[in-house]
């Protein structure tokens, strides 16, 4: 097991990235950098969802619908074993005003593949429980 300074792993950047397009309403970003065999849990979602073809659907449905004036991916940690890395970090976005701010936790498992490429194999946000108790 290894931990590499977050600002310089590679993951780093596909997640960077993947929220840019995210924030813009455009959630191609995550789905490009998703296994087949991706889960996926929100707080929006009754169960876990699995693959990236439901991923896909989930993701097509809200496209266009999520954006963020602003947004900070906040003490970002990356764990490496092996093949595998662990990103965690907090995300705080700002849709419009300083009032309208979503904060979250969100965890990401990468995989290294054959060729090298990192790819999502498991995700997980959740609110930052102030917010999922009072609404915001």
């Amino acid at each position: 097991m290894s931990e590499t300074p977050a600002e310089v792993h590679p993951v780093i950047d596909l997640e960077k990235a993947a929220l840019a397009r995210w924030c813009n309403g455009d959630p191609s970003g995550f789905l490009e950098i998703s296994a087949p065999e991706v889960v996926y849990f929100d707080p929006f979602l009754d169960k876990r969802m699995e693959g990236l073809e439901a991923l896909t659907g989930y993701y097509e449905a809200i496209r266009g619908t999520v954006f963020a004036e602003r947004y900070e991916m906040i003490e970002p940690k990356v764990i490496e074993i092996g093949d595998a890395a662990v990103l965690t970090f907090r995300f705080l976005s700002y849709a419009g005003s300083e009032g309208a701010r979503m904060h979250w936790y969100c965890t990401e498992v990468y995989r290294r593949q054959a060729d090298g490429a990192w790819r999502i194999v498991a995700t997980h946000w959740s609110l930052i429980s102030d917010q999922a108790s009072s609404g915001g």
